[in-house]
Formats: C-alpha cells, structure tokens, sequence
C-alpha cells in the first residue's frame, strides 16, 4: 500500500487513501481496545477484561460476538469446582487485522497534503 500523493486532485487518488484499509469490525473505539488488550497476552478472563477496559457485561459479551464471528477472538468457558470462567483469546487473524488496522492509523496520521504552489505560480 503506497500513501504518497499520486498527484491528481481526483480520480484514483482517494481509492488509495490509508482510510479504505482500516477493519470496519476492530475501528469502534471498544472493539479496538478489546483487540489491543488481548494483543499482550496469550489469553483473558472475562471479567478482567471487562475491568481494565471499563465495560458493563453486556456491552463485552456484545462486543465479543461481533469479534467471534470475525475469527478475531476465540472465547471458552472453564469450570473450576461449581465456577465457570471465560476466557478470550485473540486468534492470528485477529492479531494480523489489529496490525494492519493500526499500519492504517498511522499511515492517516502521517499523511500530508502536498504543498501549496505560491499564487500566479
């Protein structure tokens, strides 16, 4: 992906645009920090997950779904005795996905437009 202007005003100029890279599923602003918190560790229990992200239960067990049936996270349940625990994963296509969704933030943060030519130039 190249993000130099290609020096049209118009045209193919906006289908390169790093803003058609990004992953409409990690861009909310909770999903992307579900993705990143996972990104550290081999896997999370819900509940703290849910603590250091500051979420209700619903609104991760929503956000969750939406990353299971991307193939983002994998989520199981272990019991302990008469406790049950889940616990997240972020899967390699969910690690691949956060990395290029952050390859396109930086690359929209970086971009520049191309100088102004003085008047009458």
């Amino acid at each position: 992906m190249t993000t130099e202007p290609t020096g049209s005003s118009t045209g193919d100029a906006a289908e390169h645009h790093p803003r058609h890279t990004l992953d409409e599923v990690i861009h909310s602003p909770v999903r992307l920090s579900v993705v990143a918190a996972l990104s550290g560790v081999e896997k999370a229990d819900f509940k703290t997950l849910r603590d250091t992200i500051e979420l209700s239960d619903p609104t991760l067990s929503k956000q969750l779904t939406v990353l299971e049936a991307a193939g983002y996270v994998e989520i199981s349940k272990e019991r302990s005795g008469r406790r049950a625990r889940t616990w997240v994963r972020l899967t390699g296509a969910g690690r691949a996905a956060l990395g290029a969704h952050l390859d396109a933030l930086r690359a929209i943060a970086d971009l520049r437009l191309p100088p102004t030519p003085p008047p009458g130039a």
